[in-house]
């Protein structure tokens, strides 16, 4: 459970803002998502190894 200690005079929308920070990097909503439905292992490792290409592929045009 996500706790926010809202400040004095602090606006809600600050608070929302932290909020949903936090809730982002927990990863609640991304892991809810994963176990919706089930992945075999194998499009699971082929979408691992693409994003790792793609990834790659950024750095090397960074470095070029």
């Amino acid at each position: 459970m996500l706790i926010i200690p809202i400040k004095e005079g602090e606006q809600i929308d600050r608070a929302l803002k932290r909020y949903k920070r936090k809730f982002d990097k927990t990863g609640t909503k991304r892991s809810l998502n994963e176990r919706k439905q089930f992945t075999k292992p194998s499009v699971a490792r082929r979408t691992q190894v693409q994003k790792a290409q793609y990834v790659q592929g950024l750095r090397d045009i960074e470095n070029v």
